[in-house]
């Protein structure tokens, strides 16, 4: 069988190649795993293990400092990062758009990454406010680095294929090893610190030896997957990606984000979501320590989330090719209903919290990845509409609230654990039933409403589907080959229509294989 179509303007479409696949899943393998380390496992060493030579009282002071100087700079990032998708869409190479920062992005995030698992080498006890300027520095240049990976890593996909089903297999086998990389790393880290720790002090526990070592072969994992993808995959020239080699300015890119009323609305709708998950995966803990009063089952989350991910993540092309990506996001934002529902009202019964626990992590993968496909496919919608193709500036959007939900992650549950009591020496025997009441109303039912405001958001705003695109894609080509690709007036003019158009043309593929 051929892995070869033709599309309309006479130029070819390659299916993927096996090899390719999977350099390219092997990419998000280390890249996931480095964000968790980088995301939560690093907070835990500030708090656990950085300032164990300091005074307790200046090392309280510290801990403050620095978690509240990490959320700022995330926060600040966001603002930055359509600026660096910006960047990637303006590289030109002979390597192609967006390999080379699968390289240097990869490589400068994951030195700087071992580097502050070090404590700065050390630095924190010999002049702290040397250490935390070199910190703040260092912080940022190894997120903005590690955003040039990310951007260019699932902005790659659009370079790789232009069939939209071609785009949900790269995307499911990232999806697949990400869950891996990312819950894997939960399950290592404790053994890895406390081994090398071990090994090389003959200390018991997770000192600064085991961190550092952590963070080196994270760093080390992180460097292996990148390169993968760099000298494992190949991007594409098409006749409607030469016609975008120039993206303009970073004005021009903001511009085109807010004219792309799609992308606008799939992103607000994974927002709300990314926020609702955040706030509820990372108080977990106290359903099980403070409620259940069982904290050694906590564990079972974990298990769950990485089961989950890996059932999920490669049935999702396989059930995208029967059911339309917008019939899995409703069931997906369902099920997670579902879960809230019974986690509200049945959050002291075990049985019953894994049950919802199960209905919480299994629409994960359908629902990330029909936002990040959804975000994808809206490139070639915002070509048309705007005449101009953003592929990295569009797909920096899913990182860059990603960003906002992790960053609002920290505040959340440093609010959750103030207003229900749940800090300090205190235990489940201390909860009051307006401890309880609070932490619930807090952990799901104000993640609930953000859920279903999320899946009315989706469902009546977002237009973007299978059949949407392939029009918007035959549409660019014919416009292509007419010699009026570049024309903004009549681009704007031809997809003003499109979405109710689509809209009914998705509702009728929705009965069809896609």
């Amino acid at each position: 069988m051929s892995n070869e179509t033709t599309t309309a303007d006479g130029g070819v479409r390659k299916k993927g190649k096996l090899g390719q696949r999977i350099a390219y899943a092997c990419g998000n393998l280390g890249q996931s795993a480095f964000y968790n380390a980088m995301s939560t496992y690093f907070i835990v060493y500030v708090t656990g293990c950085l300032f164990s030579g300091v005074d307790k009282a200046l090392a309280a002071k510290l801990i403050g400092v620095i978690t509240s100087l990490v959320v700022i700079i995330r926060i600040a990032e966001i603002f930055i990062d359509p600026l660096l998708g910006n960047l990637i869409d303006n590289t030109n190479t002979k390597w192609g758009r967006f390999r080379p920062w699968q390289f240097f992005g990869g490589l400068i995030s994951a030195v700087l990454l071992a580097v502050i698992f070090s404590g700065m080498f050390g630095l924190v006890n010999v002049n702290t406010t040397l250490f935390i300027v070199l910190f703040v520095i260092t912080f940022v240049v190894l997120d903005v680095f590690y955003s040039l990976r990310d951007i260019s890593y699932w902005g790659m996909i659009p370079a790789l294929s232009s069939d939209s089903h071609e785009r949900s297999t790269y995307t499911a086998l990232g999806s697949f090893t990400g869950s891996i990389g990312y819950n894997g790393i939960t399950v290592v880290v404790i053994p890895i610190v406390s081994y090398f720790t071990w090994t090389l002090t003959g200390a018991k526990g997770e000192g600064q030896a085991g961190w550092t070592s952590f963070g080196i072969i994270v760093g080390l994992l992180g460097i292996l997957t990148a390169w993968t993808v760099a000298f494992g995959t190949k991007e594409s020239t098409n006749a409607l990606r030469a016609k975008a080699q120039k993206n303009g300015n970073p004005l021009e890119a903001f511009k085109a984000l807010f004219q792309n009323d799609q992308l606008l609305w799939v992103a607000l709708s994974y927002l709300l979501y990314a926020i609702a998950n955040v706030a509820t995966t990372g108080v977990l803990l106290f359903l099980f320590k403070f409620v259940l009063d069982n904290q050694a089952a906590y564990s079972m989350t974990g298990v769950i989330a990485l089961v989950a991910g890996l059932i999920m993540a490669p049935l999702y092309p396989i059930l995208n090719k029967r059911i339309p990506r917008r019939v899995l996001y409703i069931v997906g934002m369902t099920s997670m209903i579902v879960a809230y529902i019974l986690l509200g009202l049945f959050s002291t019964n075990m049985t019953v919290v894994f049950i919802a626990l199960v209905l919480f992590y299994i629409p994960g993968t359908l629902i990330q990845m029909t936002a990040i496909l959804s975000l994808t496919d809206s490139i070639e919608y915002g070509q048309l509409k705007n005449g101009k193709r953003n592929e990295a500036v569009t797909l920096s959007v899913r990182p860059m609230l990603d960003k906002i939900g992790g960053a609002m992650s920290n505040g959340i549950v440093g609010f959750i654990a103030i207003a229900a009591g749940m800090t300090g020496d205190a235990t489940a025997a201390d909860m009051t039933a307006a401890n309880i009441n609070t932490f619930k109303t807090c952990a799901f039912y104000v993640p609930l409403v953000l859920i279903v405001l999320s899946l009315l958001v989706f469902m009546f705003k977002v237009k973007i589907s299978e059949k949407m695109h392939d029009d918007i894609v035959k549409q660019l080509e014919a416009k292509l080959a007419a010699g009026e690709i570049e024309s903004d007036d009549e681009s704007s003019a031809d997809v003003e229509d499109a979405p109710a158009e689509a809209a009914g043309s998705g509702a009728a593929a929705s009965g069809s294989a896609a």
